[in-house]
Parts: C-alpha cells; sequence; structure tokens
C-alpha cells in the first residue's frame, strides 16, 4: 500500500468536495497524516480544541474520503502534537505550506491589485507594525484569500515561531457557538486559540455583522491583539463604511488602519492570470488561446484559474494539445459562456419555482411544508450540479444556511433520482432550461 501521506493526497480532494474550501482551509488542511491500517487512521492536529472540533463535525466526511479512495471501512483517530510530539507535525507541516500555491511569487500584479498586493508583502515584511489592522476589500475571486494566504506563507517563513491564525468569518461565529453551549473551560479555550495570535487572518469579517454576540466576542478579540501589537489583516467583499449591521465601534477601528481594494484585472493581467496557471501545470498555451479565455472570463480570477484547470484536465484525458475548441468547451463547463453567478442561481430558482408551483422567494425561506422542502432540495442539488459551487457558498446563496444543510440535500436528491424517475426527469428538465 503507498505511504498515507500519499493516499492523503488524493483523499483531499474527496473531502473538500464534501464539506467546502473554507472549512477544509481552516480544519483539515493542517492534520498530518499518521498511519492507516485495514482499520485505523490516524491523524495529528495541533490541540485538543481542533480535536473535539474535527471529530464532531469532519471525522465522518473523512472517513468517506477513505472508503471512497481506499475501499476501507476504517475509524479516525485523532491524536495532539502532546501524544506524539511537536517538532515531527510542524516539520510535515512546513513541508505542506511550500507546496501550496498561494505566495505572494504566485500572485500575478496588475493595475487593480496593485496597492492591496503592497501593503499585504509591507505586513508580511514587518508583522504587527506596518499597516495595522490591514483591510483587503473587493469582489468574491479577486485574489483576497491569495493574499491572506501569502501573508502567513511569507511571515512562516520568515518567523517560524510565530502562531499564525488563519480563519473565516463563518468559521469564527460557529467556534463560538460550539464553545458558549458546552462549559467555561471550553470557552476559555476558544479566546486562547484566537487571542494568542501573533498574526491574526480573518476571511469574509463581513459575516459577522448583525451577530451581537460573535461582535461582541471579536471585538474582544481585536482589541486584545492590537493592544498587543499583534498583526491584523481582514478582508470583505465590501469597505467598513458599506457593511450594514456592523457596531460603529468595529468600523471605526477598522477604519483606523490602512484600507486596500482590489477591482477585476484588466485585459492585460488576465492574460498573465491565464499564463501563470497554464504553467503550473506544465501546459503550454498558446497566446491566441489565452488571449480568448482572458476576453471571455472578465471579472473573477478563480473562473480564470478554473478554465485553465479544466483545459488541462480535458487535454490530458483526450491527449490532444490544447486548442480554441478545447478553452470553449471549458468555459461552458464551468461558467456557462461567463454568464455571471448570481443569474445562473437565479434562474435556477425561477425554474424550480415553476416545476413545484412555489413562488421563488419561499425557496429562500424557512417554511417547511413537504413540498417546498423538496423544492428547495433540489434548488440546492441543482445549483451544486449547474455551478460546483462549494457546499458553504450554495448554502450563503440560500439565505446563509449551513454547508451540512447543502450537503444532506444534494445526498437525499442524488439518492431519490435513482429511485423516482419523474423526479430525475424534472431535474434533467430544470438544468437543460438553465443552460439553454
Amino acid at each position: 500500500m503507498d505511504s498515507f501521506t500519499d493516499l492523503w493526497k488524493l483523499i483531499i480532494p474527496s473531502v473538500i468536495d464534501e464539506i467546502g474550501e473554507t472549512p477544509y482551509d481552516v480544519w483539515i488542511k493542517p492534520i498530518v497524516p499518521v498511519e492507516l491500517t485495514s482499520d485505523e487512521a490516524v491523524i495529528k492536529v495541533a490541540s485538543d480544541f481542533c480535536r473535539k472540533v474535527i471529530s464532531g463535525r469532519y471525522s465522518q466526511s473523512i472517513k468517506n474520503a477513505i472508503l471512497n479512495i481506499t475501499g476501507l471501512d476504517v475509524d479516525i483517530k485523532i491524536i495532539t502534537n502532546d501524544e506524539s510530539g511537536v517538532s515531527e507535525i510542524k516539520e510535515a507541516k512546513e513541508e505542506e505550506d511550500d507546496s501550496f500555491d498561494y505566495t505572494f511569487d504566485s500572485f500575478v500584479v496588475g493595475s487593480t491589485n496593485r496597492f492591496a498586493h503592497a501593503a499585504a508583502q509591507a505586513v508580511s515584511n514587518n508583522p504587527g507594525k506596518a499597516y495595522n489592522p490591514l483591510f483587503i476589500y473587493g469582489p468574491s475571486g479577486m485574489g483576497k484569500t491569495h493574499l491572506l494566504f501569502a501573508i502567513r506563507d511569507k511571515i512562516l517563513k520568515d518567523h517560524p515561531d510565530m502562531n499564525i491564525v488563519y480563519i473565516k468569518g463563518d468559521e469564527f461565529t460557529n467556534d463560538l457557538i460550539e464553545a458558549l453551549g458546552r462549559d467555561r473551560h471550553e470557552l476559555s479555550d476558544f479566546r486562547k486559540k484566537y487571542r494568542y495570535a501573533d498574526v491574526f487572518l480573518m476571511d469574509d469579517i463581513h459575516f459577522i455583522a448583525g451577530k451581537e454576540q460573535t461582535q461582541e466576542e471579536f471585538f474582544n478579540t481585536f482589541n486584545s491583539l492590537h493592544q498587543e501589537n499583534k498583526q491584523i489583516v481582514l478582508t470583505s467583499d465590501r469597505p467598513p463604511r458599506d457593511i450594514k449591521t456592523l457596531e460603529e465601534r468595529l468600523r471605526t477601528r477598522f477604519e483606523s488602519g490602512l484600507l486596500a481594494d482590489i477591482q477585476p484585472p484588466e485585459f492585460e493581467t488576465r492574460i498573465a492570470i491565464v499564463k501563470r496557471k497554464a504553467a503550473q501545470y506544465n501546459m503550454e498555451l498558446p497566446d491566441d488561446i489565452a488571449e480568448f479565455i482572458a476576453t471571455k472570463v472578465k471579472s473573477n480570477i478563480r473562473q480564470l484559474e478554473g478554465v485553465v484547470k479544466k483545459i488541462n484536465i480535458m487535454c490530458l484525458i483526450d491527449k490532444e494539445k490544447p486548442s480554441v475548441n478545447i478553452a470553449q468547451n471549458a468555459i461552458k463547463d464551468i461558467l456557462s459562456d461567463n454568464e455571471p453567478m448570481e443569474n445562473k442561481i437565479e434562474k435556477i430558482i425561477q425554474e424550480v419555482a415553476r416545476a413545484f408551483n412555489v413562488q421563488p422567494q419561499d425557496i429562500y425561506s424557512k417554511k417547511r411544508t413537504a413540498n417546498l422542502s423538496l423544492a428547495r432540495q433540489v434548488a440546492m442539488y441543482c445549483v451544486r450540479e449547474v455551478t460546483n459551487l462549494a457546499y458553504d457558498a450554495i448554502g450563503k446563496q440560500f439565505s446563509g444556511r449551513d454547508h451540512t444543510t447543502v450537503i444532506y440535500a444534494v445526498q437525499q436528491i442524488t439518492d431519490k433520482i435513482k429511485v423516482q424517475s419523474d423526479l430525475k426527469s424534472t431535474i434533467d428538465d430544470i438544468i437543460k432550461n438553465v443552460n439553454s
């Protein structure tokens, strides 16, 4: 059998597919695979707090992924640094981080992101001293998360002993809820996890808006870190002044640092992004194809990279060289001719509402009649099939529902269409109409 480390690399995509990229980045990526036997998988995490969270939320997803890749139905055993030695996990994590693609070297700089890039570099060179806090904002898919990980990567290399915490706004809220639901010791562990950070990186800070207790806890965390000159970097899809229901005391603190925005890349930068991504796959991409992609995909870096990845896969499968025809198919598969994601999801909701004779707004609501619940599950399933969005991203589209709700909905419909031909036919028609 291959080593567990090698198998783990194959297992990870299945885990991401089930839980989404955000939980993976926060909880699964730092895991170190230790041993895999015919009946047990041993994995290592940084703390007992991490063990409790992963055991409660993600162990089943890991178990499912191992079964899917290896055919082994194993129990998941989670150990911590204290049980097996800190140096080993640190060495393995550093090796893993070295291979992670989100670095300053891999970030393509253009006129629309140059300021944010320079600010992020300044922070990574002098954490806690330059631009604190740094608040990066801009539309989804512009590279904000890339810069956060680039900051983390640079500081880890320059200051390997620094404690760097990366978290998303929704995960911070979920962690707090879980800690509050247990005992005082658990809340103390929660606070230590974040307030003892040397560098605190939070993605999608706007998610905490409107959540009174979360904002209170974050306010105290922010103050604790800032008073100790610990570096704070936050990202959002909008500037602080535009985050509705964000407490004024938080808004003023965010604005007391440096605000840096990122906007969609211009044509030349889009070409450079396409070329850089192709080079990562060792794929020779002719200029005319790179320009074709950059012309079609105008507003989202993540989609640009997704198209290149799709082209690479299609060329490997068909054993062909990149062509405009392959590029067209890749763009169609991933972007449906680059139609905005919001429009595509709205189309799905409209088609589902028509098929199930319900109001579109009710699909987003909390109403739970049998027909409406089925329609909502079908809508989530169709969004997943058509857009391939991560589960947590789909949940946000449906009034902020949890990713586990989406996973459950998709699985329910997947099971039902295997035995209910009428439902399968209805869903096929919905997807056909959406893509037409």
